[in-house]
């Protein structure tokens, strides 16, 4: 029994000391294997529309061409998903104190497609282009142009000379830049026909590779990686988009495995889209507000100019229901003019939202009822009916809007009468003339990150401009004009935040919602991710992220190491 009880007490002794020896190891720890992307493969997109030419100058109307510039051709800045411009060609800039002069550094290590330095030159020869009366752009953006004075002041740098403070400026510098040492000499006309715009050189993050040319059509445009782009080499080899008539013709392409990718998931295809597995969806909000805007200068109709009326009808609109139903959630309510989270919105603006026993409160507390002698239309003492016509564009999902915005208000009262009209008729024969009641329209902001609410809203422009709604307002108009060549963004933004205050107070408009792009790429393509959006090009802001292929590399660590 002694002899027993030694060798417990040894075997005893024998594990303690193992024990003391596992706790004095370092233990070793694998930190999971995180995928890294690596290059190669190819992303195919569908893109609605047809091919015309490669050049930023002259894609202006063609969207399709637009999309494709985006790879191909750089610009001076980019604007984020917030509004804030970000460096592109250009490494920094700086602005005059009294903000009308603007002078640039260009990278130096930026080269266009066949590896020539990009340099001041370029720029402006691009502008001249912007300038000239033969150039096929929007006239307002060659009379801007008109009025700049460009100067290289040396090879990499460049000064902008305004004739007074203009803060959106920035706004102007998002065009493609054109390689100057290859279209030298060439006038609007000649550029139109000139062989560049099949064969392009850029300087983008893809170069141009070959058209797709079948049955004697050019039905794609085949794009490969610039392997010195300055801002780093894209992971995906090649990028191919190919040309559909139509949404529904670029699903089905996508269903047989013709390409990966749709540029746009409108409402029309949304509903079929989502049987798709392996599609993923990508949304970001469109620069655009649905808005009704209303005539406050009829004097036939003076419960327009009465702020508590506007407010009532706004919160006896169901635009919640709308947005879900009408627009297959392809919206968000609004609140104003100024986009929610861009570097000017106020978060501070109280949503309306929708209470048709608070709206019909408020109608009944402004002096309108049911009168004596019967009906269902409201009026005040003096006999004037809250009755009136809504003009809207032709079509969906217009029509169903404005039905449902007459459902919601014939519940409180009021009596509206419709009227479809073609879009540019809307414009041309009822806004441009103030020739209306109300109307259900989209303030479109393409191509305009800075929020400048100025020429809706601003008092100058209720003749001959697009203040269309006329709201004659002073104090709003002050905020307006002060923010538009402040260069200081803390003080812009006080004064865009005053403005919105100002603008939610008064209601000269009803804002209803912001549209929504929708995007679909297969899930094969990793990496992709889009933010609010400026342009539709936009979606291609981290193009260079984006990945087929990964490998996974795991390193062991000690806990005690240093990471």
């Amino acid at each position: 029994m002694k002899r027993l009880r030694w060798q417990l007490l040894i075997v005893f002794l024998a594990l303690v000391a193992i024990g003391v020896l596992l706790v004095g190891q370092q233990p070793v720890t694998v930190q999971p294997l995180a995928p890294e992307p690596v290059t190669g493969g190819s992303y195919t997109e569908g893109l609605v529309g047809e091919f015309s030419r490669l050049n930023p100058i002259l894609a202006f109307y063609n969207p399709a061409d637009r999309d494709i510039n985006r790879l191909l051709f750089d610009s001076l800045v980019l604007f984020d998903d917030r509004g804030l411009p970000q460096p592109v060609i250009a490494e920094s800039w700086g602005i005059s104190r009294d903000g009308t002069v603007y002078n640039f550094s260009l990278r130096t290590d930026a080269t266009w497609h066949n590896g020539v330095p990009i340099t001041s030159s370029d720029i402006i020869f691009t502008i001249n282009f912007l300038k000239n009366p033969g150039s096929p752009i929007p006239e307002d953006l060659r009379a801007f142009w008109e009025e700049i004075e460009v100067i290289g002041l040396d090879e990499f740098t460049i000064q902008f000379r305004l004739p007074e403070p203009f803060a959106p400026f920035l706004d102007y510098l998002t065009f493609g830049i054109l390689p100057a040492h290859l279209l030298n000499g060439q006038t609007p006309e000649t550029l139109i026909a000139d062989p560049f715009n099949l064969n392009p050189v850029g300087s983008g993050p893809y170069r141009f590779e070959q058209l797709i040319v079948e049955g004697g059509l050019i039905t794609g445009v085949a794009l490969t990686a610039f392997d010195d782009y300055y801002q780093g080499r894209p992971f995906i080899d090649q990028v191919i988009f190919r040309y559909y008539p139509d949404q529904t013709s670029a699903l089905a392409a996508y269903r047989t495995g013709e390409i990966q990718g749709i540029s746009q998931i409108s409402s029309d295809i949304l509903g079929e889209a989502l049987k798709e597995p392996n599609l993923n969806f990508y949304t970001g909000r469109l620069p655009e507000l649905s808005i009704i805007l209303l005539n406050l200068d009829d004097n036939e109709l003076p419960f327009f100019q009465d702020s508590d009326i506007r407010r009532a009808l706004l919160t006896g609109i169901n635009r919640q229901w709308m947005a879900d139903h009408i627009l297959n959630s392809q919206a968000t309510i609004a609140d104003g003019p100024i986009f929610p989270n861009t570097w000017a919105y106020y978060e501070g603006v109280s949503r309306i939202n929708y209470d048709p026993d608070t709206a019909l409160r408020m109608i009944k507390d402004a002096g309108y009822t049911i009168p004596a002698e019967g009906g269902v239309v409201r009026a005040n003492e003096e006999g004037v009916f809250l009755s009136f016509t809504l003009i809207h564009p032709e079509g969906e999902p217009y029509t169903s809007l404005a039905q449902a915005i007459q459902q919601n208000w014939t519940a409180l009262g009021v009596d509206i009468s419709l009227q479809a009209l073609p879009y540019d008729q809307l414009i041309n024969n009822h806004l441009e003339t103030r020739n209306y009641e109300a109307a259900l329209v989209d303030l479109n902001l393409f191509q305009s990150p800075d929020p400048d609410p100025y020429p809706f809203w601003h008092q100058t422009q209720i003749t001959g401009g697009q203040n269309y709604a006329m709201w004659d307002d002073r104090q709003a108009s002050e905020y307006l004009e002060q923010a538009r060549i402040l260069v200081d963004p803390e003080e812009r933004t006080r004064l865009y935040r005053n403005f919105q205050v100002r603008f939610a107070g008064e209601l000269p408009a009803l804002p209803l919602f912001y549209p929504m792009y929708t995007y679909g790429v297969d899930s094969q393509i990793k990496g992709v991710r889009i933010g609010p959006l400026f342009d539709t090009p936009d979606r291609f802001a981290t193009v260079t992220d984006w990945f087929l292929f990964s490998e996974r590399r795991g390193i062991e660590q000690s806990e005690n190491s240093a990471p």
